[in-house]
């Protein structure tokens, strides 16, 4: 079988029974040897389709009788998959978004509902065409069955939108800000609110628009190995276009479609590995020196700590903390790649740990969290996370940023960092760790070139928001114990 919509359906399906999006993908992916047009096409439908739920859903509520929660579950994602194409997907024809569509319940066992899926989705489609004004694609009025046989370019009695958001929009939204970009956007109310009240309405339809593009790939070579000049070299004769990243001396962002990373020039040999311009930062902001001891808490999968050993020369000793062994398997393997050799593995929860107290020149704590600065990446957060998840985060991170703290020497520094854009876990845990740590102080750091537009508040953290600095969005705040404490 290798039909990517099928894929994507079965796929989708797991995702409701509560797999994760990026497993239940893999997983199908994995089964079926597909061309790579194929795989891009199942991805953007899963991934997509996920993404866009909760507008998919108020679609369902408009055009049917039964709201979205009320349909057989399997019939909701084949439904989703249709109006996905049909409302963001402009290479796909509004023909072959039908047709599919009536095809996967008619195979998935919806076959007597094949009218009303086909209604549904002509429904919508009407609509916009009749008010869109000028547009060029046409679809059938006729029945399922009769559109099944014809191609996708021929012309009919009923005008199409062409963009991926008809000129004519036929989705209802209310008038209540924090709603209307909610559905608009497809995110909970509570996320909206809480953008809402740091940025205004404008910055945050910026940055739900940013969150619902697909995310690019950076990475980040290693200068003990290569040269940016050498990698850009590399990958230009592969075929594969990149561009260096202001203020990030290692960062290179992939331009287009790369294949299989793994398999692009200097993967194997360790001259790079991926990571977001954003988690590039807080490597520097840290600012490790060669020949001193550093922990990092949180360490898996190793990206931040591949790179504290690489801004070290590789001399010196990182303690790479973690209470996930397969995790740390992977920071093993990749600091092998690189061939890394000051990384040093520990097993467990830093909020356990007493052996390090006052020994480490340099902590690095990225604090689990609620992913909210990453969401492009991970297509199913928004739908994970809650206000009560996001109330455990924080206390644990007040927990660890209180424990990991006592690693610190006198006189020497921690970095604290999170990938969301929650004030919960990001400047009330730095407030209250700071109004109980009197020998504590945040530190401005001289020599750490941030992008353009990066917020740098009076308070002396940093925030990193993706529409402003086309990257993730990150919370990163560097501290200095001072000489007097014990």
């Amino acid at each position: 079988m290798t039909n990517p919509r099928q894929l994507a359906f079965i796929a989708l399906r797991d995702v409701h029974k509560g797999a994760y999006a990026d497993v239940a993908l893999d997983r199908v992916l994995q089964k079926f040897n597909l061309a790579d047009c194929d795989r891009r096409l199942v991805t953007e439908l899963v991934y997509g389709s996920v993404r866009r739920q909760r507008t998919l859903d108020t679609l369902i509520d408009q055009f049917a009788k039964k709201k979205s929660h009320q349909q057989p579950q399997d019939l909701r994602t084949i439904l989703h998959l249709g109006f996905y194409q049909l409302r963001y997907q402009e290479r796909i024809p509004a023909s072959a978004a039908v047709n599919t569509t009536v095809q996967l319940a008619k195979e998935n066992g919806f076959a007597g509902l094949t009218g009303f899926v086909n209604g549904l989705l002509r429904q919508y489609l009407r609509q916009a065409g009749e008010q869109g004004g000028s547009t060029s694609a046409t679809l059938s009025d006729r029945g399922a069955g009769e559109q099944g046989s014809r191609g996708a370019g021929e012309k009919d009695s009923l005008l199409l939108p062409q963009s991926p958001v008809p000129h004519f929009d036929p989705l209802e939204l209310p008038e209540n800000p924090v709603e209307r970009l909610g559905i608009l956007h497809s995110f909970p109310d509570w996320i909206v609110q809480v953008w809402l009240e740091q940025l205004g309405l404008d910055d945050t339809e910026k940055l739900c628009e940013w969150m619902n593009q697909s995310p690019t790939i950076d990475l980040r070579i290693n200068p003990l190995r290569t040269s940016i000049e050498e990698v850009e070299a590399a990958l230009e004769s592969a075929g594969v276009l990149v561009r260096r990243i202001p203020h990030l001396p290692q960062a290179l962002r992939f331009i287009g479609n790369t294949g299989a990373i793994q398999k692009l020039p200097g993967f194997k040999e360790g001259w790079w590995t991926v990571q977001d311009a954003s988690a590039q930062l807080v490597g520097h902001l840290l600012d490790p020196q060669p020949g001193e001891m550093v922990i990092d808490a949180c360490a898996a999968p190793g990206g931040k700590t591949t790179h504290i050993a690489e801004l070290m020369a590789d001399k010196g000793k990182i303690w790479a903390c973690d209470r996930t062994p397969s995790r740390l398997r992977k920071l093993q393997e990749n600091s092998q790649r690189l061939n890394l050799q000051s990384i040093q593995i520990y097993t467990g929860d830093s909020r356990h740990f007493n052996q390090f107290q006052n020994t480490a020149d340099r902590v690095l704590l990225d604090a689990p969290c609620s992913g909210l600065g990453t969401m492009h990446r991970h297509a199913d957060a928004r739908w994970r996370q809650t206000p009560e998840s996001v109330r455990e985060l924080s206390d644990l991170q007040r927990e660890l940023i209180t424990h990991t703290s006592t690693f610190v020497k006198a006189g020497g520094v921690l970095v604290y960092a999170t990938c969301t854009l929650h004030p919960a876990e990001n400047e009330e845990v730095i407030s209250a760790f700071l109004a109980e740590s009197p020998d504590w102080q945040i530190e401005f750091p001289s020599g750490v070139e941030l992008p353009d537009s990066t917020e740098r508040t009076p308070q002396g953290w940093f925030k990193l928001w993706p529409h402003r600095q086309d990257m993730d969005g990150f919370f990163m705040v560097r501290l200095r114990k001072t000489n007097n404490s014990e």
